[in-house]
């Protein structure tokens, strides 16, 4: 007669940051399709509310960059089997034209985040055995960006911090994994695109080898594997949705 929990696996319950926008709320959608329960946080309260409305999520108003609210937050919902940090911030100015003002709001949102998150989580998965995290970054943070300098240094940091994250927990059942995208179309890159044209629309696109904008529903697919149970022997890994993007780095 087979157990209660192989007829019956347990509700994975999964926290999604910047989950109420681009690429995050493509991945809170996939994952409640999955039949996750999705935590919804996101700097913006009202739209994380609405959005969770739509899609019987939990919403939660969290700045990240806030450890102890990250705390709190993880405490209140938690805990956790999956993590997915998708918030994230940019700034289009060549380094020379930015303060460290700018460089500590970057690295606060793009890299102090991801630790704050994992730093929360992790303990409740290394008392289960079991977790995945999952940590949307960048090409830009294997490639370099020009006008990026700052955001490209704080998504090499992500895939950094996620490998030695893997290493650390990889006999505990916990995985760490990077989601690596390129040009997505997502408010975030439109937002640059009307600060400095079209020019850098064509030069975003010209990179790839696909020749356009990818998805963020493209990068949700990716996300969503690397946070399933299917992708167990998956780990340390940064994978690349970018069009080809990063094609030989």
């Amino acid at each position: 007669m087979a157990t209660p929990n192989a007829s019956h696996p347990p509700l994975r319950r999964a926290l999604v940051t910047g989950g109420a926008s681009g690429i995050g709320w493509a991945v809170v959608q996939r994952l409640r399709q999955q039949g996750l329960a999705v935590v919804l946080a996101d700097l913006d309260g009202e739209a994380a509310e609405r959005r969770a409305a739509t899609c019987d999520a939990t919403a939660v108003a969290l700045d990240v960059t806030d450890f102890e609210r990250v705390r709190t937050a993880v405490e209140a919902h938690g805990p956790f089997d999956v993590l997915v940090n998708a918030a994230g911030a940019d700034q289009h100015a060549f380094f020379t034209h930015t303060t460290p003002a700018d460089w500590r709001g970057l690295l606060a949102v793009n890299l102090e985040a991801v630790l704050n998150t994992t730093h929360a989580v992790l303990p409740a998965m290394q008392a289960a055995g079991y977790g995945r995290i999952v940590n949307v970054a960048s090409e830009a943070g294997r490639l370099g960006s020009r006008g990026g300098a700052v955001y490209a240094a704080a998504k090499g940091g992500v895939i950094a911090f996620t490998r030695s994250i893997a290493r650390e927990n990889g006999r505990q059942g916990i995985t760490a994994n990077v989601v690596a995208p390129g040009p997505i179309d997502t408010p975030m890159v439109h937002r640059g695109v009307a600060a400095q044209g079209e020019k850098l629309l064509h030069a975003m696109t010209g990179a790839t080898l696909a020749g356009r904008l990818g998805t963020p529903d493209e990068v949700a697919a990716a996300v969503a594997f690397l946070a399933s149970e299917a992708a167990g022997f998956i780990t340390g890994e940064a994978l690349g949705v970018s069009g080809g993007m990063g094609c030989g780095a």
